[in-house]
């Protein structure tokens, strides 16, 4: 992941992340960004109220301080070592994924591998069951631009430490959006930074909206695997991004600021859901495309579940499930 420069007017793609780290270290970027007033005024919901980082990037500045990102490289393992089986593991998810690429899976990797708003979060408009839009649900679309951040610069304390080489360098080939491919290929590999936004996205979206929770997990799922079936990535750099992203929300809850949008994006939510019935994307194309369901029952977080088992459906079934 690179943040980039189509998000504001910036002119080129921000510099490596070590130095936009070492510039918000430096600074105590987003500490104090955008705090509730004191007179419970709602947190500020616009780049003029919350600054962008750097100054004119699009970028919104998160709610959390650096200090208090998750530390990608105490947390995650060592990416895989060449020739080892979770190396091989890893080469063979790519290779198995080059038939994909080519495909309507492919195009939809296409889709999510461009992080301009309000495109991205929109990737998950089906599985929300209505689009995002920042005029009719700003508590939201603020929501989704600060954790953006979060997620994404959280990863970047393993990947400047790693600096592990993408697959599609490797294996001497390129991207499902070429035109990434120079930046990607001085960005390290490990975790995904991609990957981390998806997942956190995913994550919030279902406590924004419980109902959608299984749909919203499949595409958050979906969304880390179209950087494997793009190229840009490693298995191993999506699956340790989605950890990355855990450790982004649980910390997120500790922050009043974070807490009070979200309560306030889940009005917004349920106000939309008496008039809004389904996102104008072409869902069902979606869906097949990615092998999910349409929206409907189980996949959109429906009573659908499967029956426990006599064994678990008894009063006394506590015991066993503890065991």
């Amino acid at each position: 992941m690179r943040f980039p420069s189509h998000l504001g007017q910036a002119s080129h793609w921000l510099l490596a992340a070590g130095t936009t780290l070492c510039m918000l270290l430096s600074l105590g970027a987003c500490s104090d960004s955008g705090a509730a007033s004191a007179d419970g005024t709602p947190p500020p919901t616009t780049s003029s109220q919350i600054g962008d980082y750097p100054a004119g990037s699009g970028v919104w500045r998160g709610y959390l301080a650096p200090s208090a990102w998750p530390d990608s490289l105490a947390l995650l393992p060592p990416p895989p070592v060449t020739g080892l089986p979770p190396y091989l593991a890893d080469q063979y998810a790519f290779e198995s994924t080059r038939a994909a690429e080519k495909g309507a899976r492919g195009e939809v990797a296409k889709q999510d591998a461009d992080l301009s708003f309000p495109h991205a979060p929109n990737q998950f408009a089906c599985a929300l069951g209505m689009d995002i839009q920042a005029d009719r649900s700003p508590h939201l679309n603020a929501l989704l631009r600060r954790t953006f951040a979060d997620a994404g610069l959280a990863t970047y304390k393993a990947k400047n430490y790693y600096n592990r080489v993408r697959p599609f360098v490797v294996n001497k080939t390129s991207t499902c959006l070429p035109s990434s491919d120079a930046a990607l290929a001085k960005d390290g590999s490990y975790p995904s930074g991609h990957t981390a936004i998806g997942w956190t996205w995913a994550l919030l979206l279902s406590e924004v909206s419980p109902e959608r929770t299984n749909a919203l997990l499949q595409r958050g799922l979906a969304f880390g695997q179209s950087r494997v079936v793009c190229g840009a990535h490693w298995q191993s750099d999506v699956d340790n991004g989605r950890l990355v992203a855990a450790g982004v929300v649980a910390r997120l809850h500790s922050d009043a600021v974070f807490r009070a949008q979200m309560a306030l994006a889940q009005q917004e939510v349920a106000v939309l859901r008496q008039t809004v019935t389904a996102s104008t994307r072409d869902c069902a194309a979606e869906a097949a495309a990615l092998g999910t369901g349409t929206g409907t029952g189980a996949a959109a977080g429906g009573s659908d579940a499967p029956a426990l088992p006599p064994s678990l459906a008894s009063p006394s079934a506590a015991s066993a499930v503890a065991r």
